[in-house]
């Protein structure tokens, strides 16, 4: 669906990552906590994406089912209810009330 691809990276390279260690480097502790985050975050990012996908597609296949359909002009419906509507009418108060 999408035009570009942005899944450059996965979860398992974001974990398997390794960095180097330097005499003034990182706290190997402190990357590995937040890169953790990252990982739940990126996670739920592509969980978020797929199902915005999938309700895009779902909404994409009822939109071209409603185009689809028959289309009844309101001037058809609104004529077929007074028609019903009238006959109704001279149902119930009889055709004295129809011819007044």
């Amino acid at each position: 669906m999408m035009s570009e691809e942005i899944n450059q990276i996965s979860t398992k390279e974001i974990l398997d990552k390794e960095f180097k260690t330097s005499m003034r480097g990182y706290n190997q502790e402190e990357v590995d906590a937040f890169l953790d985050i990252i990982i739940k975050d990126y996670e739920a990012f592509l969980n978020h994406i797929e199902k915005l996908e999938q309700d895009n597609s779902r909404l994409r296949k009822q939109s071209e089912q409603t185009r689809s359909r028959p289309v009844t002009s309101n001037h058809q419906v609104n004529y077929d209810i007074l028609k019903r509507l009238s006959n109704l009418e001279k149902a119930v108060f009889g055709k004295k009330y129809a011819d007044s």
